[in-house]
């Protein structure tokens, strides 16, 4: 993927939210150039779920939204994707946690999203395994998953002859300028951070801190649940101050694969696993799932989420360079969001207006990321 013009935009990093604003850039008529270090971050450690989150209203503005822009990609992507249309059941593991079900529905319907309270006998008939004695749920069938790394390269193959990517890692920025280790300098009049959590290394003064996660994954087994499994606690462990939560996340793979979640953990920057708190994820999924106990697990392993103390990415220009955007800080709603970031990120650069109110997500709400200035 080469060009020989000077890009309009300079993306760092390649990962879901760094490929979907290549590709929306690009749509949009801008010569992008990509660079990436190959690494893997959380777009090869996460689940790959679909969903609309709504904790706050723009977590849920921004969720809706990206998910409409999803359903018009899927049509397109090709089988190796993974997008499965599978939907959500949000599961209420007690009768107060029905009220938080009544609640979600209300919410999910000022948006529009289809959703349908379900009673334990209606769960039950959808997915038989799920362990007696639940209170009933939220069925939200728009919701679905896919296979992220390989989006990525979909959607930077969509406008191949348009992007130039260049492998290297970004060692520090200067105006309009990104410099790699190897003292390559390469330069456009706009630089876009879209590395998630490694974006702190160039802007210390962002922020944004690492929330750790496990996931583990089963071996083959004939299909024995069809929709994303989530606890309806899980809504509130994503967005929890302690240092260590998790919930019941279980999604089933086209592999034939149960893909077990989650887990949260704050001061933690070890990349290796948790046992503890990997038996204790795994114990509420049992909870949840008692026929897990039968299967294998294949594979465990852990990622770093980028989150906010508000759990809402940043999503604009820099507050004091009017050069730098960023498109970082998604926790665990990066493949959900990207392509919504991607669209709000193109239409700034292009002073158009934005579909959606992009305030909530401007860099600008957090004073302190002036503190650093830049050479």
């Amino acid at each position: 993927m080469t060009s020989p013009q000077t890009p309009d935009v300079i993306i760092v990093g390649a990962g879901i939210v760094g490929a979907a604003c290549a590709y929306q850039l690009v749509q949009d008529g801008l010569r992008v150039t990509v660079i990436d270090d190959g690494g893997k971050g959380a777009t090869q450690a996460g689940m790959g779920h679909l969903v609309c989150m709504d904790v706050n209203p723009a977590e849920l503005a921004l969720s809706s939204y990206s998910l409409e822009i999803w359903r018009t990609f899927t049509p397109h992507m090709p089988e190796n994707c993974a997008w499965r249309r599978c939907g959500t059941l949000w599961l209420a593991d007690t009768e107060d946690e029905m009220e938080l079900a009544e609640e979600k529905s209300t919410r999910l319907a000022t948006y529009e999203i289809e959703n349908t309270p379900m009673t334990a006998a209606q769960i039950h008939q959808m997915e038989p395994i799920v362990k007696n004695g639940i209170a009933g749920g939220l069925s939200v069938p728009g919701d679905g998953i896919v296979y992220a790394p390989n989006v990525v390269h979909w959607f930077l193959a969509s406008c191949d002859e348009k992007i130039q990517f260049i492998k290297g890692h970004v060692h520090a920025l200067e105006p309009r300028t990104v410099v790699l280790r190897d003292g390559k300098k390469y330069g456009a009049p706009r630089i876009l951070l879209a590395n998630g959590l490694w974006s702190t290394h160039l802007l210390p003064e962002l922020p944004i801190v690492p929330k750790k996660g496990q996931l583990a994954i089963t071996d083959r087994y004939p299909t024995c649940i069809t929709h994303q499994l989530v606890e309806l606690g899980y809504s509130a462990s994503t967005h929890t101050s302690d240092d260590t939560s998790i919930a019941f996340n279980v999604q089933a793979r086209p592999t034939g694969q149960l893909l077990i979640g989650s887990s949260r953990q704050f001061h933690n920057e070890k990349h290796t696993i948790d046992l503890s708190l990997l038996r204790s994820m795994l114990q509420r999924a049992l909870h949840f799932l008692p026929q897990l106990g039968q299967m294998n697990i294949l594979r465990c392993w852990s990622g770093f989420r980028a989150a906010t103390p508000d759990s809402l990415p940043l999503l604009g220009q820099h507050p004091d360079y009017e050069w730098l955007w960023l498109a970082v800080g998604h926790e665990g709603l990066g493949v959900t969001t990207a392509p919504g970031s991607a669209k709000i990120i193109s239409a700034l650069m292009l002073n158009r207006k934005t579909e959606i109110d992009p305030r909530p997500y401007q860099p600008a709400r957090f004073t302190a990321i002036a503190r650093q200035r830049l050479p």
